[in-house]
């Protein structure tokens, strides 16, 4: 029996109504931004009084919740797929740049500005956490880079979020790259490059470059 005939009538009518209210979440976040998110707006979207719209998410900080775990599980996903057919460090940061670009709320509500007085909870960690271990993964593949500097022993006592396997000099260059890929695509999506007269795919290529070549 599947999933969808075992559960009952209501439970399918929740779960569509809970995907219809996260869908003008997301149509709301686009247009102002997630801190002006209104529960209240949303309810009036979907034929609902504010009220009847609790019982669905207990509040603003539990629909954003499941808004950031729907957008690192498709981000994580995303990685997944590029990975498993064949794409290499290179590859899985087009394939990045690629989500980000197809949705720009999406990856802004969770690489961009904090939400104001909001506060995820733990289990987010984990799913975000799926990116970076595919990028350690990936960058394991390649040959170690044996130059230690201050941070690699720094990283010696700072590890715990990485596997013990892994060399310091290796988790440093996929932090690096991390953090340097979301930089540029940060600055571009929050419309910073606008007006320079350049292509951001080739500052990104040529980012990506250096950074598999340093």
């Amino acid at each position: 029996m599947t999933d969808a005939v075992a559960r009952s009538p209501r439970e399918r009518y929740r779960e569509q109504m809970r995907a219809e209210i996260k869908r003008c979440a997301w149509e709301q976040i686009a247009t102002a931004g997630a801190s002006a998110l209104s529960l209240n707006a949303i309810a009036k979207q979907v034929g609902m009084s504010g009220p009847a719209l609790y019982r669905y998410f207990a509040g603003r900080d539990e629909l954003i919740t499941e808004l950031i775990r729907d957008a690192y599980r498709s981000l994580a996903d995303t990685l997944r797929a590029a990975r498993d057919s064949g794409a290499d460090v290179s590859g899985m940061a087009y394939a990045l740049r690629e989500w980000a670009l197809a949705d720009p709320q999406r990856y802004l509500l969770v690489y961009g500005t904090p939400v104001p007085g909001y506060h995820a909870p733990d289990d987010t960690t984990a799913i975000s956490n799926e990116t970076m271990t595919m990028l350690i993964e990936a960058f394991s593949a390649l040959p170690l880079d044996e130059r230690a500097t201050p941070f690699d022993t720094h990283l010696e006592r700072h590890r715990r979020w990485a596997p013990d396997n892994v060399p310091a000099t290796t988790l440093h260059r996929a932090l690096s790259f991390w953090t340097r890929i979301h930089g540029v695509l940060s600055l571009e999506l929050a419309g910073h490059f606008t007006g320079m007269e350049f292509d951001p795919a080739l500052l990104f290529a040529d980012e990506v470059n250096s950074l598999l070549t340093e």
